[in-house]
């Protein structure tokens, strides 16, 4: 791989950055592969509407885990409560059959770790989930920190900033110098919102155009092209 001349917009978004912080779902594994995530949405919804009878309709018209999770806490704590602690079952059951790591992901992982670089999984993904999948796939000592899913708050989920300044916080930098990747939406806003940079992770073709457009400093079609520039970064510098 050749560096470019003048910088471009994903070693802009790299090259200065002091801490490289991960989501977990997409650029890291495909946590609904072996489990899909409409089931886990199904379930959810049935136990919120035995607990809250009055949410039906809307429970029943995602087939997303999150929107259930969010949706349940206009409830009160106690269905709240319910409904998380199905939610992260769920997830630690998913991820022990989502099979092998996104292609590239480990790599990136090191990579960012070999230049110094402090390393961070944050996600709407409980950490519970997130620490089951790293330790069964022997990634758990190349990531400094996981900020998983705030107890008990789906309102400070992303695309709230809090999980990103959370991490900066944890790692004495200002959010100016870390940089999410993620492959959603709500990963460019809460970067945005942070005062952070973001790298769009484009897994489907679609995503390409929805994330520059959502102003992402950068967008890859793999997360191998992350860790081939981390390490020509290194053998420069």
């Amino acid at each position: 791989m050749q560096m470019p001349t003048q910088p471009d917009p994903l070693g802009t978004a790299l090259g200065a950055s002091k801490a490289v912080l991960f989501d977990f779902d997409g650029p890291i594994c495909d946590v609904f592969r072996g489990t899909p995530a409409p089931s886990i949405a199904s379930e959810l919804a049935d136990l919120l509407v035995t607990l809250t009878p009055a949410l039906e309709i809307p429970a029943r018209a995602t087939d997303d885990p999150m929107e259930v999770h969010r949706l349940s806490q206009s409830a009160g704590s106690a269905v709240l409560a319910a409904v998380e602690a199905a939610l992260t079952a769920a997830e630690v059951r998913a991820v022990k059959v989502a099979g092998a790591p996104t292609e590239g992901s480990v790599q990136a992982l090191r990579a960012a770790r070999d230049t110094g670089r402090h390393v961070a999984v944050v996600s709407n993904n409980s950490a519970e989930c997130v620490r089951e999948y790293l330790t069964l796939h022997g990634l758990v000592e190349i990531v400094d920190e996981v900020i998983g899913r705030p107890p008990l708050r789906p309102d400070l989920m992303k695309p709230s900033p809090h999980p990103l300044l959370t991490a900066a916080s944890a790692f004495g930098v200002p959010p100016s110098l870390t940089v999410l990747i993620g492959d959603s939406l709500t990963d460019v806003e809460a970067a945005h919102a942070a005062g952070a940079r973001s790298i769009g992770y484009a897994n489907k073709p679609a995503k390409e155009a929805w994330l520059a457009d959502a102003g992402a400093d950068a967008v890859v079609l793999g997360m191998r092209e992350i860790a081939d520039f981390l390490i020509q970064l290194s053998l420069i510098s």
